[in-house]
């Protein structure tokens, strides 16, 4: 049974029921999934302590509403595509029934290995299928998994291992991305010197290149599903029992982990595939993230497979071979929705129009961005040469924490506008307030952009640390989700988001605090002080700018800003490597110490007209210096 809307009048009508009606309303959406047990309250909240429980009391396990509900409809439809880094090389295609058995062998490899309901489970994985095989093996047993994105460091690493107390890491002996061969198993190596809690690592061959394997700890794929049996009875969950933790990067130098629970997650993220999506069965669909991100887990493995899709992996990246590598995938699977960053989206144009229309898109019914507000020069792009003028674009709007896609068009429904997320999915209840917490009404309006009411697939708290998920989250406004984003309500009430708020980069799509790109950078040892912030960036959307004050006794300045460039790829990874680095010989500071970022960021954007009244500062002289040798 889909609950999919089809008309703009029926998106009208069910909104207004949501609305009006929550618990009636996602009690419906809820009952078209298997439960072992039916909820006894739909959702009881506070958004004081924060405490949010969805379908309270029910009991199931979401693997049964991807694998037992689609095997014996559709077994033998491609449930995953998987395509590989080189074009010519054998791709993969695994059915439902397939996937079944290779999920349920491995969940029986892991418990052979002492896993069971609870532990945490750490995935550093390149974008093979047995990154999602890992996933839904976890939620089999009842292991909370904990994806890392397999490009961040080896010290990124041990420290979501050690904040989350893991008890195995999966991985891989190397990762092939693009022309690059990248070693995973090292990484995993050097983290595991910093950790204390890891049993087992299990290690998948990709790459065939030679790793250390640990004697006693380690142990290859192959051999661990070796004679397992493919047969595994669901581990019983209930509706509140963390299903993953997602790390994102915080305002504070420490990565924040998010909790994602059973059941309303399960049911948020297929309500929101199939409707944004307007995916038909028989459709193929591609989002081409990582499963390292919130947006891998919700719209490439579980919202697309709860809803019997069939979905794409894809190990490349976008210009490997050349610039028309995603459309020859469009073209080579006939893919109908295609979801991507607007990252990606920038880059590709650069590359002009020739990659693009020399290939056939002919199949492609839906284009979708994802991880940042699209630019409308971005937006007429895709939709004129990729979209051929046809396809819808859905620009979506959603967060790790929010766990789907949460302000949106509905493909073919929503008149959609250049650059405007339109408007919330049935269930979601935004407001506008100013820096005050007064609700702004009406149309016309702009300020912080707030949730009033709960839904399925919100964090329920942060690893370990629930006063941090209260005071990032909900002690800003009263009674209110903040989510740290700034937007407008135009005339129609259509919503456009118009970026961060608070001290957090949207790089590419990936959200970086400045804190810890700060703390990083401060570990270099000729380094006393800095300051990052955040400037437009033609590519990545936004870029990292790096202020920094240092001791250049015995290094040249091209020296140092390689180093402490050198240092963040070490400590993070390459993605928050600073794009400018400027030496300055002080920040501006208030009297009480405070570093004026507005004024940084300012410089950083090339805005000096209006820098406000730096009269007051403590040392005001030094914006002039830092105007000067603004890069």
């Amino acid at each position: 049974m889909s609950d999919r809307i089809h008309t703009l009048s029926g998106y009208i009508h069910e909104y207004q029921r949501s609305v009006h009606q929550p618990e009636q309303f996602w009690s419906r959406i809820a009952d078209s999934f298997h439960w072992k047990k039916r909820w006894d309250k739909t959702v009881e909240w506070n958004f004081e302590e924060p405490k949010i429980e969805w379908f309270k009391g029910a009991q199931l396990n979401i693997t049964e509403n991807i694998l037992e509900k689609n095997l014996f409809t559709m077994g033998d439809k491609p449930a995953i595509i998987w395509e590989p880094n080189e074009p010519g090389d054998e791709n993969q295609i695994i059915s439902y029934r397939q996937l079944y058995e290779k999920v349920n062998q491995f969940s029986n490899a892991m418990k052979a290995k002492g896993v069971k309901k609870g532990d945490r489970v750490i995935i550093y994985m390149p974008m093979v299928p047995e990154a999602a095989i890992a996933m839904l093996a976890c939620a089999r047993i009842g292991a909370v998994h904990s994806v890392v994105f397999a490009g961040f460091s080896s010290n990124a690493l041990a420290d979501r291992i050690n904040d989350c107390q893991a008890k195995m890491v999966l991985t891989s002996d190397g990762n092939f991305r693009g022309a690059k061969s990248i070693p995973v198993k090292a990484v995993v190596d050097e983290a595991l010197e910093k950790t204390k809690t890891i049993e087992n690592v299990i290690v998948f061959k990709r790459t065939g290149e030679e790793v250390e394997m640990k004697s006693g700890r380690d142990i290859w794929w192959e051999d661990a599903i070796k004679g397992q049996s493919t047969e595994c009875p669901a581990e019983t969950m209930d509706a509140e029992d963390m299903l993953f933790i997602l790390y994102t990067s915080g305002s504070t130098g420490k990565p924040k982990g998010v909790v994602h629970t059973c059941g309303g997650y399960m049911v948020y993220t297929k309500y929101s595939f199939e409707n944004v999506f307007q995916y038909d069965q028989g459709d193929v669909y591609w989002c081409t993230a990582d499963v390292g991100w919130i947006t891998g887990h919700s719209y490439i493995v579980y919202g697309p497979l709860l809803a019997g899709a069939t979905t794409v992996m894809f190990e490349g990246i976008p210009t490997y071979p050349d610039a028309g590598r995603f459309w020859d995938v469009v073209d080579k699977y006939k893919v109908n929705q295609f979801y991507t960053a607007p990252t990606a989206i920038r880059a590709l144009q650069a590359h002009g129009t020739d990659p693009v229309d020399s290939r056939d898109l002919s199949s492609l019914k839906v284009i979708g961005s994802v991880g940042e507000p699209i630019n409308e020069e971005a937006w007429h792009w895709y939709h004129s040469h990729v979209g051929k003028g046809k396809c819808p674009v859905v620009d979506t709007w959603w967060q790790t924490e929010t766990g789907g896609i949460m302000i949106s068009p509905l493909a073919g429904i929503t008149p959609t506008k250049p650059s405007y997320a339109t408007l919330p999915l049935p269930g979601i209840q935004p407001v506008i307030v100013d820096a005050d917490g007064n609700e702004l009404k009406g149309n016309s309006v702009e300020g912080n952009l707030c949730m009033k009411f709960p839904w399925p697939g919100m964090l329920r708290t942060t690893y370990g640390d629930h006063e941090r998920c209260k005071n990032t989250y909900f002690a800003t406004y009263k009674n209110m989700y903040f989510t740290g984003d700034g937007v407008k309500r135009d005339e129609d009430g259509y919503y456009r988001i118009l970026g961060r708020v608070d001290d957090v980069i949207n790089v590419s799509g990936h959200r970086m605090g400045t804190a810890e790109v700060e703390n990083a950078i401060n570990e270099h040892p000729k380094v006393i002080e800095s300051a990052v912030v955040g400037y437009p960036h033609e590519v990545k959307g936004q870029g990292i700018y790096a202020y920094v004050i240092c001791d250049l006794e015995n290094r040249t300045e091209e020296n140092l800003i390689n180093e402490i460039s050198e240092t963040v790829r070490n400590i993070i990874g390459a993605i928050a490597k600073p794009d400018k680095i400027q030496v300055v010989s002080g920040l501006p500071k208030t009297r009480s110490g405070k570093i004026m970022r507005r004024i940084l960021r300012k410089i950083a954007e090339g805005d000096t007209s209006n820098l406000g009244d730096t009269s007051t500062l403590l040392n005001p002289e030094i914006v002039d210096e830092i105007k000067a040798g603004a890069k």
